[in-house]
């Protein structure tokens, strides 16, 4: 009796045992702030971060999981996750290795400098935000091809598969993405011939089931032919004729021609640490790279967080990195990007010559240097971490809220309208205020200049931060503070993506701050210095992982939305 017994308790054991270790069994944790030791995942939905740990659950890599969460939130976050966009992604293998994919939209082939100008040479209406003009060859599906095929370890099959499941089955919504979807609601009736999915006869609610049997189709035709279910065949001719229906001008050689490319990836140090982010055509990375060069001689940490001497400091730099990047971004392959001298030590010392401790330099008074002389703000990131040292940080975009709102008619993908993130008229600011100039005038395949800035950091050679966020112009500054916070505040990553923040860039003239972010006293002397401060709602949403000295991964999966954090 005792033997038979014993015969079953053993079959019992070895029955969990391969439970626990089969695809998909292994329990894993669910939350804004976890702490786990073999694989994480954070974005900006829930459905997403459970995508990106089941691939790493099936013994996947980190590349296998940021394709799978990019696919899954062109499904289950609309709002900026994208087949119909692009963005930038930046790649640690566990040897060390850096690269950067720059999976951004291009202009089509017919477009042109004065597409969005009236005859008196002013910017005519919503052209490039609101219409079927507006979108720039999309770049998304090419980039998560091109990566997987690379680096990923699982089938591709694999990691698509659960964002068609997402997709056919549908998914509940949480309450304030359904709020979202209202919203927008106008828009989507407005500016498409038959209703998309994002639409139906009452306002949604929380909980009520979204399914997208179109972009499910769509799905599977890039799972069945991998780039090219989505730039030739059905899915680009249904692109083609959503163009002509709208007076697009998207064709089908701009879709055959795009392709992804690899970067350098931008690296600078700062204090005891390596950063590793991306060059232009972001625009974000420089102003990063700036931002701590300009600030590392002050000793930050011992002034206090949130101080009056720091904010001041930050936001003079602030400025300065933003009027540079006016002068001298864009697309590297079009124009002569002078990165090298613009994050040089000397170069950024000198900018800070002008300094005042004590008064604002009023933004007028700022140029762009001469380094050559001796993206309503919805964007999405998400980091990803596995057991083997691999990390990914990305950050992707149709530009606005749900981009658009255009709807690819019977692919049910979103098209971005990105070309707004061009210099539409040099000189004159784009939705997000930013001021460009020639260098990110539009000419026909060019890349237009982003704010993106994915980053991961290093500390001795390991790794120790994944992060990033949207935010349009806020994205570098908000990914600054967050490095900041962690290395000079010393605060665990959770303080440092929950803690205030507050944002300038040159024009206009004035420091954004969350509301109830900086004391009241703090406030007056910045006032007093000559600065003039305005309250808003929130600035970016950051995802990102830390190692901590144990080789444990700690989450920060921002409080500003439902972003979530998965790990096992």
């Amino acid at each position: 009796m005792k033997h038979t017994i014993k015969i079953l308790v053993l079959i019992i054991l070895t029955s969990a045992c391969r439970q626990i270790h089969s695809d998909s069994k292994i329990p894993f944790t669910e939350g804004r702030e976890i702490v786990t030791k073999n694989g994480m995942v954070v974005s900006a939905h829930p459905e997403a971060s459970r995508a990106g740990i089941s691939v790493l659950q099936k013994g996947g890599n980190a590349v296998d999981a940021a394709v799978a969460v990019q696919l899954a939130l062109a499904v289950c976050y609309p709002e900026a996750g994208n087949i119909g966009g692009g963005g930038f992604m930046v790649l640690r293998q566990s040897d060390g290795t850096k690269r950067v994919l720059d999976f951004r939209e291009k202009a089509p082939i017919a477009a042109k400098r004065d597409m969005y100008l009236d005859g008196d040479g002013n910017i005519a209406g919503k052209l490039s935000t609101d219409t079927h003009l507006a979108s720039g060859v999309p770049g998304t599906v090419d980039g998560m091809v091109r990566i997987h095929s690379l680096y990923g370890s699982l089938d591709f099959r694999d990691v698509i598969q659960p964002a068609i499941n997402l997709a056919e089955k549908g998914f509940p919504l949480p309450e304030d993405q359904a709020a979202s979807l209202n919203r927008n609601r106008e828009n989507f009736t407005g500016r498409n011939r038959i209703l998309p999915a994002f639409v139906k006869d009452s306002l949604w609610k929380g909980g009520d089931v979204l399914r997208q049997p179109d972009l499910a189709k769509t799905m599977k035709r890039i799972r069945k032919h991998g780039r090219k279910g989505f730039y030739s065949g059905l899915t680009a001719q249904l692109i083609v004729n959503e163009m002509k229906r709208g007076n697009g001008i998207i064709s089908e050689k701009d879709l055959e021609n795009y392709s992804s490319v690899f970067r350098e990836p931008l690296q600078t140090d700062y204090r005891n640490y390596s950063l590793s982010t991306v060059p232009p055509p972001s625009g974000g990375g420089i102003i990063l790279t700036q931002l701590l060069g300009m600030v590392e001689s002050s000793p930050v940490g011992e002034w206090g967080f949130h101080s009056a001497k720091a904010v001041h400091l930050v936001v003079e730099a602030e400025k300065r990195a933003f009027a540079d990047r006016s002068g001298y971004s864009g697309d590297p392959d079009f124009v002569s990007v002078p990165v090298k001298e613009l994050t040089d030590r000397k170069y950024l010392r000198l900018r800070m010559n002008d300094f005042d401790e004590k008064r604002a330099t009023p933004s007028s008074a700022v140029f762009g240097g001469d380094p050559l002389a001796d993206e309503n703000e919805q964007t999405t990131h998400y980091s990803v971490a596995d057991r083997y040292g691999n990390a990914v940080a990305a950050t992707t975009t149709l530009n606005n809220t749900f981009g658009s709102s255009i709807v690819v008619e019977g692919a049910g993908f979103i098209l971005n309208n990105e070309m707004d993130d061009f210099s539409v008229k040099p000189g004159e600011p784009n939705m997000y205020g930013l001021t460009g100039g020639d260098a990110n005038a539009i000419e026909p395949g060019k890349r237009m200049l982003s704010s993106m800035t994915p980053v991961i950091v290093e500390k001795e050679g390991k790794l120790f931060l994944v992060a990033g966020s949207p935010g349009g112009a806020t994205i570098p500054t908000t990914v600054f503070q967050v490095i900041i916070n962690v290395v000079d505040y010393r605060m665990k990553i959770s303080e440092a993506v929950d803690a205030g923040r507050f944002h300038h860039q040159w024009l206009p003239d004035q420091i954004s701050i969350e509301a109830n972010s900086i004391d009241s006293l703090t406030l007056m002397e910045l006032k007093n210095m000559g600065h003039e401060i305005r309250t808003r709602s929130s600035i970016g949403s950051v995802n990102a992982i830390q190692i901590l000295p144990d080789g444990r991964m700690a989450s920060a999966s921002d409080k500003r939305g439902f972003n979530t954090a998965c790990g096992y």
